[in-house]
């Protein structure tokens, strides 16, 4: 579910999906403002919004490992590390 909260910065459009036809419209199509799984653009557009919510807590991305995040509170040090698993399993 990870890809259903990023932000779209374009306008992309799906047809009505099966099962789901509005009686009213058949033929409309359906605006997505945010992204869904299988957009190509979905796990960059989630990564984006993932990196700037990250920052907004003080956290720096590596730069040489731009999934590994760093915080330094005093004397104490947080790193963050993110992964997401696309897999599916059988």
């Amino acid at each position: 579910t990870a890809f259903l909260h990023g932000n779209l910065e374009e306008e992309v459009y799906m047809m009505q999906h099966e099962g789901f036809v509005s009686k009213n419209c058949p033929d409309k199509v359906c605006r997505l403002l945010r992204s869904i799984y299988g957009l190509k653009q979905a796990s960059r557009s989630w990564n984006i919004r993932f990196d700037e919510a990250i920052r907004s807590y003080d956290f720096v991305k590596n730069e040489d490992e731009p999934c590994v995040y760093r915080k330094v509170s005093g004397s104490a040090i947080t790193f963050l590390v993110l992964y997401v698993d696309d897999m599916l399993r059988a």
